[in-house]
């Protein structure tokens, strides 16, 4: 079973060809992590990630946004995601090949891994079932991604990392409007809390006066 799809559609990305001797050279790549915009000192810090990280910058709904796409390689099925890969990622993009069913497999796994892993973690996800130009392999269908998406509550998308450019740089583009959409939640969420404690102060002070005797 060869893992190899995703690596190219890495490829697709960063330089818009498709190269099939980098596609069979690959090995295992079911993982893509999403870093956009991260500083300096997070790039220096994760020195462990330097060898198979890859940096992109491009425009996303007309803002330059800075890609840092970790193509991982996991050795076995079982092999998922480490806590310090999450924990450096914006977001996630779980790739499968919709002419083999073992990939869809290991994508429905591999979520339900990170949900355990780390239940209260909300990590943006955008799903992609590559080689869409080779339906007559087909092992998986299109109503089965779109349902397994509806259960993951993310983007989905069937592509050809062979054929399209546009289709394939959409899929990181979505996964970054996820990222971003995620980080104003955060950061209004935070504000909200932040108000909120606020009110509760001010109602507290206020309540505490009034119950001072008059004289």
């Amino acid at each position: 079973m060869g893992f190899h799809y995703f690596a190219a559609l890495t490829v697709r990305f960063l330089t818009r060809r498709y190269i099939g001797e980098y596609d069979h050279q690959s090995g295992k790549a079911l993982f893509n992590l999403l870093f956009s915009i991260v500083s300096l000192s997070d790039y220096y810090r994760h020195r462990s990630f330097k060898k198979n990280r890859y940096k992109h910058e491009v425009l996303v709904d007309g803002e330059p946004i800075l890609f840092e796409i970790l193509d991982s390689c996991p050795k076995s099925d079982d092999e998922m995601p480490s806590m310090e890969t999450l924990q450096w990622a914006d977001g996630l993009l779980l790739v499968y090949s919709i002419t083999d069913r073992t990939s869809f497999n290991f994508v429905r796994k591999a979520k339900e891994a990170l949900a355990v892993a780390d239940p209260e973690a909300a990590m943006p996800l955008a799903m992609v079932g590559n080689k869409a130009d080779m339906v007559h392999l087909r092992q998986v269908s299109a109503e089965e991604g779109e349902i397994l998406a509806k259960d993951f509550e993310c983007w989905f998308s069937e592509i050809s990392a062979a054929e399209q450019v546009v289709q394939v740089a959409e899929s990181f583009h979505e996964l970054c409007r996820e990222v971003l959409a995620a980080r104003r939640r955060n950061k209004q969420s935070l504000l909200d809390r932040m108000l909120g404690s606020k009110a509760t102060r001010t109602y507290s002070r206020g309540k505490s006066d009034s119950a001072l005797p008059k004289d």
